[in-house]
C-alpha cells in the first residue's frame, strides 16, 4: 500500500473542567483547585509528571479565578508589579533553579500578590527540596507553600488520558481500543502521549482506521 503524505496539523487541547477526568490519582489536586478561596495563605503547589494535568488544572483555575498564566522562564521578562495586582498561575518553577535573575522575580511576585490579598498557583515536576534553588528566602516559601500531588495514572485515568489525547487529534478509535491500550504500555502519561502520537502518524501514513489491530501491529513493530 502506498504511503499517504502526512501533515503535522496543530493538535487542539481540550482544557475545560468537564475535559478533565477525575480519580484517585489527582482527585485531591482537584478538590484543592476547586476550593481556591481557601487555600492556606491562598498558595498552591502542584507537583506531577510530564502530562500529568498541571497545564490543564492551571488553566481550569484560571477560569475559575480569572488568573493569568505565566511560565515562569519568562518572569524576567514580565512586569512583576502588573501580574501581582490578581491571581496569578505560575507554571513549571522548578526550570528556574539556579537562575538568579528568575528566582528574584518569582520572589517578588509571590511576595507582591499576597501582600494585595491575591492567589498565587504554581507548578513543577518536583517538590521545591529538589529544585535546586539558590535563593533561601524563595526555598523557604516555596517549601512552606501548600502542595498537591499527582500521581501516576491508575487504569481509568489512563484510559481516560488516552481518549482525551485521541479527542484532542480528533480521532475516533474503535470502543475496544482503549481497553487493549491500557496494560500494553508503560503507566505514565508521557507512554499515552507518545502512543497516540504514533498511532496518529502510521494511521495517516497508511490511509487506515485507527483499530486494536492496527495497534497490536504497531505495538508489535
Amino acid at each position: 500500500m502506498p504511503r499517504q503524505l502526512s501533515f503535522d496539523l496543530p493538535v487542539r487541547e481540550a482544557l475545560g473542567r468537564e475535559d478533565f477526568f477525575v480519580s484517585p490519582a489527582n482527585a485531591t489536586a482537584v478538590a484543592l483547585i476547586e476550593s481556591w478561596p481557601d487555600w492556606p495563605s491562598h498558595k498552591l503547589l502542584l507537583t506531577g509528571p510530564e502530562g500529568a494535568g498541571k497545564t490543564h488544572l492551571s488553566q481550569v483555575w484560571a477560569s475559575l479565578s480569572g488568573a493569568r498564566v505565566i511560565s515562569a522562564t519568562t518572569l524576567t521578562d514580565s512586569d512583576i508589579p502588573a501580574l501581582a495586582r490578581g491571581p496569578v498561575a505560575v507554571e513549571d518553577a522548578d526550570r528556574i533553579a539556579g537562575c538568579a535573575p528568575a528566582e528574584e522575580a518569582l520572589f517578588h511576585l509571590h511576595n507582591l500578590t499576597l501582600a494585595e490579598g491575591g492567589s498565587l498557583l504554581i507548578t513543577s515536576r518536583t517538590p521545591p527540596a529538589r529544585w535546586g534553588l539558590g535563593l533561601p528566602d524563595l526555598a523557604s516559601r516555596m517549601q512552606g507553600t501548600t502542595q498537591a500531588d499527582l500521581q501516576p495514572p491508575d487504569d481509568a485515568l489512563l484510559g481516560a488520558v488516552l481518549m482525551k489525547l485521541m479527542a484532542d487529534r480528533q480521532l475516533r478509535p474503535e470502543p475496544r481500543l482503549i481497553p487493549y491500550l491500557v496494560p500494553r504500555i508503560d503507566r505514565s502519561f508521557q507512554a499515552a502521549r507518545e502512543i497516540v502520537e504514533r498511532l496518529d502518524k502510521a494511521a495517516l501514513e497508511q490511509g487506515a482506521p485507527i483499530t486494536t489491530r492496527f495497534a497490536a501491529k504497531l505495538l508489535e513493530g
